[in-house]
């Protein structure tokens, strides 16, 4: 048996590759995407083969994983339960897309991830995988063996020498990658304390950050970020320069309490610098450039779209067809956008664009006002209309 195992070299992987090597008989593909997590890569491939791995894959994804997914997302504004910016679900079926292409290309019997049963991931992997090829088997090790705890997990990896980097004193489930940090369990499953400080894996503590505020300006063309502080970038660069900014500043931190796929809330803790910083720019620019039926419709699906991010329904015809209606506006969303970054807040200061709707003869109440204000008079007569009482 052929099994490609998405595989980032943290414990559940990390155990996973061990376990499923001795309870198939099987050969593993390890594949590690580089999205831009903070671990060093070369140290997941050498864990990964010393686990006894076959083969790894480890290519570079980075800037497939913004363009693809992370932006169609900035653009259609999605954040789940309108706080959550969706880092790690956006990169899901990215990884489950190339697994399948892999276990294609190397004839696999099965794909395999290193999700919980109570988690989301095992949902967004075994979704993506159907999606895209329903015949391959997606063997989810975590959910199937006897280590019930992370306890034991890390007792399985001290009695077959795996090294993983989770100890007790610091029992986190991290995930990183270029558009955000998502960090959860141990401390963090007591809702009524706040954050260990060493929890937060990127962000300056917004208490300590600069006693001055820095403002940055970010550029648009075609709703796509192209410049920062007058500088042209690629989206690559860009968001990597951003994100050293507004992190800085304390700028992108989120601790919520959500809402799962599998149906229970649970607590995790969130970091976003950059794509908090863009997608306050963007909303900003669509504000001024989008008329108010577009803009109020497009605001009604944003939470639609990021649900489908997070319950896994990526490669559904309702995200693609969202997709569709979002792109059909970004032509207009050029221009510039200035925000303020000042201990944890991120403020517009500034907006402009060629494409603007915005008349300051007609918003101004001072001399140079060109609102004609008898017709506003007839305006409100025939708006209230529907809400008179009915007359005989």
């Amino acid at each position: 048996m052929k099994i490609v195992l998405a595989y980032s070299g943290g414990l559940d992987t990390s155990v996973a590759l061990h376990w499923l090597k001795r309870r198939y008989d099987a050969e593993i593909i390890a594949f590690c995407a580089d999205i831009g997590q903070l671990e060093p890569l070369e140290t997941v491939r050498e864990r990964a083969l010393r686990t006894g791995a076959s083969k790894v894959y480890m290519e570079p994804l980075t800037t497939r994983y913004l363009r693809d997914f992370a932006l169609p997302a900035l653009q259609a504004h999605a954040r789940y339960e309108n706080r959550y910016l969706l880092a790690a679900p956006l990169s899901r079926p990215l990884i489950a897309e190339r697994m399948v292409e892999i276990a294609h290309a190397e004839g696999a019997d099965a794909v395999a991830h290193g999700a919980t049963g109570k988690g989301n991931d095992q949902v967004r992997f075994f979704t993506s995988v159907t999606a895209l090829d329903p015949r391959l088997r997606v063997l989810a090790p975590v959910i199937d063996w006897e280590l019930t705890t992370r306890e034991t997990e890390l007792a399985y990896a001290r009695e077959h020498g795996i090294e993983v980097s989770v100890s007790k004193e610091k029992p986190y489930s991290i995930d990183t990658n270029i558009w955000g940090t998502s960090i959860e369990c141990g401390e963090l499953d007591d809702i009524d304390r706040p954050p260990p400080c060493h929890a937060w894996q990127l962000t300056a503590d917004p208490k300590a950050a600069p006693d001055r505020a820095e403002r940055v300006t970010i550029g648009f063309d075609g709703g796509v970020p192209v410049s920062l502080d007058g500088d042209k970038l690629e989206l690559t660069d860009l968001v990597n320069h951003l994100t050293a900014i507004a992190a800085g500043h304390g700028v992108g931190r989120v601790d919520i309490v959500e809402s799962r796929v599998v149906g229970f809330k649970t607590r995790g803790i969130y970091e976003a610098p950059a794509a908090t910083v863009l997608m306050a720019a963007h909303e900003e620019l669509e504000a001024i450039v989008l008329d108010r039926e577009t803009l109020h419709h497009k605001q009604g699906l944003a939470q639609r779209y990021a649900e489908l991010a997070y319950y896994g329904y990526w490669f559904s015809d309702l995200r693609r067809a969202l997709d569709g209606f979002v792109a059909t506006l970004q032509p207009q969303v050029t221009g510039e956008v200035t925000v303020e970054l000042y201990k944890g807040n991120c403020s517009v200061v500034a907006r402009r664009s060629p494409n603007s709707r915005y008349s300051g003869a007609l918003a101004t109440y001072e001399a140079g006002d060109t609102f004609d204000h008898r017709a506003g008079a007839g305006f409100a007569y025939v708006w209230s209309l529907p809400l008179r009482g009915r007359q005989d």
